[in-house]
């Protein structure tokens, strides 16, 4: 199990646009341009990367969804406090 995971995100406000962000992923778009174009968290201007964080550094949805998948995962929606997000995780260590 990982200590340490290093992720994208693109956060939106309702799970409809969430899902549908999903889908154009899923079918070959990039998840760096669509969190540049629709991502409401700073990180959007960044492709959506966040870097690498611990656990519990996140909120609790958010956490628990990062540290149960792998290197690779596509994920979401998962809806937290500050709307619904779309997860990809970049790697995992520890």
């Amino acid at each position: 199990m990982s200590n340490q995971v290093n992720a994208s995100h693109i956060l939106v406000k309702t799970e409809q646009e969430a899902n549908e962000i999903l889908e154009k992923v899923k079918a070959g778009e990039s998840f760096e341009k669509l969190a540049k174009e629709k991502s409401e968290c700073p990180s959007g201007k960044n492709g959506g990367v966040l870097g690498w964080f611990g656990r519990n550094q996140m909120v609790p949805e958010f956490d628990k969804a990062c540290f149960n998948a792998k290197k690779g995962d596509l994920i979401g929606p998962i809806k937290t406090q500050f709307g619904y997000h779309i997860i990809k995780i970049l790697d995992c260590k520890g």
